[in-house]
């Protein structure tokens, strides 16, 4: 691969090797970059929940030519029921697989995580270098260059340090006032985790509503498991330091919390301790005035994190870093410009897409008191026997992100 806008190719240091950061790999190696990625885990992080693609989210996999592969690991996952406290549903919300208008509650590109970074990690591996088991720890700027410091005690010169490091960003923490919180929250938390299927786990994703604000969804990804996830309105101390506890610490809040709630939470409870994975974390969106300094610039979550209420999370990431990777690749010569022309190009995506979440809306969708969910149950019902839901999905003229349109770069498509 040859960069024909450069006179030689640029050193860019990722840190993170998510989804963001891999799929920066994939678009700065196809302009030519010696592209290095640097992942704190000491192996490819492929676990994780189920996540979805919508809108600008499938375009950007299309244009990386691996819309095959990912159609090929979808999660059937045929629509949502809200269910009582014998499992009985009381509306179900079907997804949209009609090829127009947008998503409904489940989209028709549902996927593991773990499936898609293993996809995007297949098609890089040999084109940029993958270091497992560092992370940046701080870095220096220069005029021509940034000194990254590795957790290894080692450093190395780059021209430009990309942070893809996740919501909990360590280089944002560096490029930020000390004190400046980034976060923009919505007062909800959620945890999720594995359990053994059982014959009653459908492929309609079950979401049972428990009073004081809280929520269990169960959905069933392959023959032999089932993702949990308890998700509560609370806004204590400790619910919001509970994430940064030991895990031990963080399952005994999580099911203190819903031991009274019913329906099968006895089963997903005790659940959590044989689970290969467990994951409790505030939701909130991160929001900062600009995504660059110098020569270091934010993605994705570390960048502009628009929650898992967006819908646009995993999307939103595909996205920034094609805009990112692609406006470095038409200008290399000139970073500055294209770090300005990545944010220019790319802020009224992520408005339209930070903006969708709604704390009142969310916490309509989370009841304090049986009778409001009843309320909300028998209206939603009503609205399915009526076929609202998917008539407002069919017509509508967009998905989540708007009518924001990706930009053209030359190499659109891989080889």
């Amino acid at each position: 691969m040859t960069n024909k806008n450069a006179k030689r190719p640029l050193r860019i240091l990722v840190a993170g090797g998510g989804v963001a950061g891999q799929a920066l790999a994939f678009w700065l190696t196809r302009g030519g970059h010696e592209v290095t990625v640097v992942e704190r885990f000491p192996a490819l992080r492929d676990s994780g929940a189920q996540v979805d693609l919508r809108g600008q989210g499938v375009e950007a996999i299309e244009r990386m030519g691996l819309l095959k592969e990912v159609r090929s690991q979808l999660v059937d996952e045929a629509g949502v029921a809200f269910v009582d406290s014998r499992g009985k549903p009381k509306a179900t919300i079907m997804a949209n697989t009609s090829g127009k208008g947008r998503q409904t509650l489940t989209s028709e590109y549902e996927i593991m995580r773990g499936d898609l970074v293993r996809i995007l990690h297949e098609a890089t591996k040999d084109d940029a270098e993958y270091v497992f088991g560092k992370s940046v720890d701080g870095f220096d700027q220069h005029s021509d260059r940034v000194t990254a410091h590795i957790s290894d005690g080692t450093s190395g010169e780059y021209d430009l340090l990309i942070g893809a490091d996740g919501q909990g960003s360590r280089t944002r923490r560096a490029l930020l006032p000390q004190g400046f919180d980034p976060y923009w929250r919505v007062g909800i938390h959620m945890a999720y985790w594995f359990v053994p299927r059982i014959a009653s786990d459908t492929n309609i994703r079950d979401t049972y509503m428990v009073p004081g604000g809280r929520q269990i969804m169960r959905r069933s990804h392959n023959a032999s498991e089932t993702q949990v996830y308890f998700v509560m309105r609370e806004e204590s101390v400790e619910a919001s330091t509970i994430h940064r506890a030991p895990v031990e610490q963080q399952q005994k809040l999580w099911a203190e919390r819903f031991r009274d709630a019913g329906w099968q939470t006895e089963r997903f409870i005790a659940g959590m301790k044989d689970s290969p994975f467990f994951y409790s974390q505030e939701i909130a969106q991160v929001r900062i005035d600009s995504w660059a300094k110098g020569r270091v610039v934010l993605a994705g979550d570390a960048a502009h994190c628009a929650s898992p209420y967006s819908g646009m999370g995993i999307s939103g990431g595909l996205v920034g870093a094609y805009v990112l990777a692609g406006e470095i690749n038409r200008n290399p010569a000139d970073l500055p410009a294209a770090l300005a022309n990545y944010e220019r190009l790319l802020r009224p995506f992520v408005n339209e897409i930070q903006g969708k979440v709604n704390r009142r809306i969310l916490r309509v969708g989370m009841p304090l008191n049986k009778h409001a969910i009843s309320a909300f149950q028998n209206a939603t019902a009503l609205a399915c026997f009526l076929h609202i839901p998917d008539l407002v999905a069919r017509l509508s003229k967009g998905d989540r992100g708007g009518d924001w349109q990706l930009p053209a770069y030359a190499y659109t498509h891989a080889a």
